[in-house]
């Protein structure tokens, strides 16, 4: 190619990617094998030093695992990428390498239930405390920090309620901090918010969802935005200091810009273990090459069925960033102007029994938890993904008794509301 930069549908079939030198195999192969062989013992000696990049084992990297790392970063206009079993473990390996025990960091209150119970339990366990705060009131990221604050967290459109959040505003929070701001892009993807462009310094995504897009594959990606200076006050010893298991290179000075991909791959994933099978990056790798036109199709159907239900008479009310009525509409024009995703949700006047009810009625939508299917998918938040909350807290993070989620797939638009229309009738 010249030297024009490729545009977003060129870079999710080719980046990353090129024809296997041995086979001319025009796919990314399967590399489905343990470890690699080194060509010496001096070879060998400078993967493991870390003075020079190549394959040693799959639990650290994979020949296959190494494109799909390459398109997202590219996709998300990162430096670099490291992908891992799933977006829970991602979320495990960025936040250890900023966390000390008695560390703390700040997170948006409107999170994936997942997400929500991971930081408030089992992160304790290492030490890490979360400080919520209110993605509508900014000023509560402000009023957070502490001398002990290493991260703020967020969701570009969050999880059940398909809220927008300001990422630049935080983004101000977070440099004034001194520390990064983390983005959960799952909802988005890349091809509707690129977080990095509003001041993302890691954007974190479960592969499972739209960049996989077909509900048959696990994984987990991190981008590193390349934009944070890790060594500045001392806050983050795992990049800034000398690492004695590699020894005494200081990994912020040594690799620079994409040394937080480094970090998370040589000290978490390395250690902590959550590898991506290369069976998934591959499956992942063929989802991705179809993902501009999947989610141009998915925001067109989720608009349409968002309208729908705007006007029937069962519905209290639908929460939908791209409806015009709806209060995080500026932010979506702003932040997602081709499309506000595909996950939304609504609420019933019938309350949680006729929640639960619908879900039983309707036909074509699947009822699981999962989000970014081709397939359109129904689920009822606070008696399922959201049940561990108390019901002040389902409430605050958008799953409120009354309310169903919705992820919209490709399907045509008219099934869809059909289905709908018949569930809500019965």
């Amino acid at each position: 190619m010249s030297d024009r930069l490729p545009g977003f549908s060129t870079l999710a079939v080719h980046a990353g990617a090129q024809p296997d030198p041995t086979t001319g195999a025009r796919a990314t192969p399967i590399y489905q094998t343990t470890s690699f062989v080194f060509n010496d013992a001096d070879h060998a000696a400078s993967l493991f030093g870390l003075q020079a990049f190549g394959n040693i084992y799959t639990r650290i990297g994979n020949p296959t695992n190494a494109v799909l790392e390459e398109r997202v970063a590219a996709l998300e206009g990162g430096t670099a990428a490291l992908a891992v079993a799933s977006g829970h473990a991602a979320q495990v390996v960025i936040l250890q390498q900023l966390l000390q025990p008695g560390d703390e960091f700040i997170a948006a209150r409107k999170l994936y239930g997942g997400s929500i119970n991971q930081f408030t339990h089992a992160f304790k366990s290492f030490g890490w405390n979360v400080v919520w705060a209110d993605p509508d009131d900014i000023a509560s990221f402000e009023r957070a920090v502490t001398p002990r604050t290493k991260a703020i967290f967020i969701e570009s459109i969050a999880n059940p309620a398909g809220s927008i959040t300001d990422i630049e505003a935080i983004s101000t929070v977070a440099r004034k901090a001194g520390v990064p701001l983390i983005v959960d892009n799952t909802l988005a993807s890349p091809y509707l918010i690129r977080p990095i462009d509003h001041g993302a310094d890691i954007v974190v995504h479960s592969l499972t969802k739209f960049l996989g897009g077909h509900g048959n594959s696990l994984g987990g990606i991190i981008v590193d935005a390349g934009t944070f200076d890790w060594s500045t006050g001392g806050k983050y010893p795992m990049l800034s200091e000398p690492r004695p298991e590699y020894h005494g290179i200081r990994l912020q000075e040594t690799f620079g810009n994409f040394a937080f991909a480094i970090a998370c791959r040589v000290l978490g994933l390395r250690d902590l273990g959550p590898a991506l099978s290369p069976f998934n990056a591959f499956m992942i790798l063929t989802g991705i090459e179809t993902l501009p036109l999947r989610m141009q199709k998915h925001c067109d159907n989720a608009k349409a069925v968002a309208e729908f239900l705007a006007g029937h008479p069962a519905v209290a009310s639908v929460n939908y960033a791209g409806l015009a009525s709806d209060k995080y509409n500026q932010l979506a024009r702003k932040y997602a102007p081709k499309g506000a995703g595909a996950v939304f949700t609504f609420s019933l006047k019938g309350g949680y029994d006729a929640g639960v009810s619908l879900v039983s009625k309707l036909q074509l939508f699947s009822h699981l938890a999962n989000v970014g299917d081709t397939r359109s998918l129904v689920i009822h938040p606070a008696s399922t993904t959201h049940s561990q909350l108390d019901d002040a807290a389902k409430v605050k993070s958008g799953a409120g008794p009354d309310v169903v989620r919705l992820s919209i797939g490709i399907e045509d638009k008219e099934d869809l509301i059909a289905d709908l229309e018949q569930a809500l009738g019965a």
